[in-house]
């Protein structure tokens, strides 16, 4: 077989001679240091395989126009850079293989093996295609926020959690027998925890314990209410906030005329003739 080796480093040729040699022991080699020599090599003699070694200095553009002159030329190009723009230009440039320079030197030997006998190798990852860009983001409808009702205030809080059983069993209509048997008391203990229920409630009777616990509390049931909070009512014979009577205070006497100041009051005649005597006729005279 023959090759040729384009690179402008003496060192770097013969690191390539040495794997093409692995490919085969009685391989040709023709060197070149720019693209004049290889053009001049090339038109002596093609050869098999031409392995470039990448450098700045050179450009995709010489490829092409290398490729024009010596068609079925096959390259094969170590280089450094596996963007995907770079590894691209150099495929679409009529390049067969594009090896990275760090592989694994046996790697690199069975890459230039694919290129001698027609076929294309790239490195991994170097044709992935860009992600796509994120969808934008669809603007979404305003939610409507329904609060929900606000929860009624209980005003069970200091009762214990027996008290609290009792009154969910109140609230359903059991009596105190339903009650004891339910909770496995007796009747009595149901009318002493009832008792103590309606003081601290302050609730005269069952209804409006039953209306102060689940706060169903309002306007209309105020009336329920203990009168711990309203004003005394005045007492008879006691003195309260607004006395019904005045004590002593002289009896009231209705103001006589001034010229009757000094007159007794009149009495009432009494009858001259006694009761259950005959009344004289006084159109009779005596005799």
């Amino acid at each position: 077989m023959r090759f040729s080796v384009l690179n402008s480093d003496a060192e770097r040729r013969d690191g390539l001679k040495a794997l093409l040699r692995q490919i085969d022991r009685q391989a040709r080699f023709n060197e070149a240091q720019d693209w004049r020599q290889i053009d001049r090599a090339l038109r002596r003699q093609t050869p098999d395989l031409l392995v470039i070694d990448w450098q700045d200095w050179m450009s995709s553009a010489a490829i092409l126009r290398l490729l024009a002159e010596h068609p079925g030329l096959r390259i094969a190009v170590l280089t450094g850079d596996t963007s995907p723009e770079c590894v691209c230009d150099l495929l679409d440039k009529g390049v067969l293989g594009v090896v990275p320079r760090d592989t694994d030197p046996r790697l690199i030997v069975r890459a230039l093996e694919i290129v001698l006998l027609g076929g294309h190798y790239v490195p991994a990852g170097a044709l992935a295609l860009p992600p796509p860009p994120p969808p934008e983001p669809v603007p979404r409808e305003p939610e409507v926020v329904v609060n929900p009702p606000p929860k009624r205030a209980r005003l069970a809080s200091g009762l214990s959690p027996r008290q609290e059983q009792i009154m969910r069993c109140v609230h359903m209509g059991s009596t105190n027998k339903m009650i004891a048997r339910t909770l496995g008391i007796s009747e009595g203990t149901v009318k002493i925890h009832l008792a103590s229920i309606f003081q601290q409630l302050g609730a005269p009777n069952r209804a409006a314990a039953v209306a102060l616990y689940n706060g169903w509390l309002s306007a209309q049931l105020e009336v329920l209410r203990t009168d711990q909070n309203n004003p005394p009512r005045p007492v008879m014979g006691e003195q309260g906030a607004v006395p019904l009577r005045r004590r002593n205070q002289p009896p009231f006497a209705y103001p006589l005329p001034a010229n009757d100041a000094t007159q007794e009051q009149l009495m009432a005649a009494e009858p001259t003739t006694p009761f259950g005597e005959p009344v004289p006729d006084e159109s009779t005279e005596p005799e």
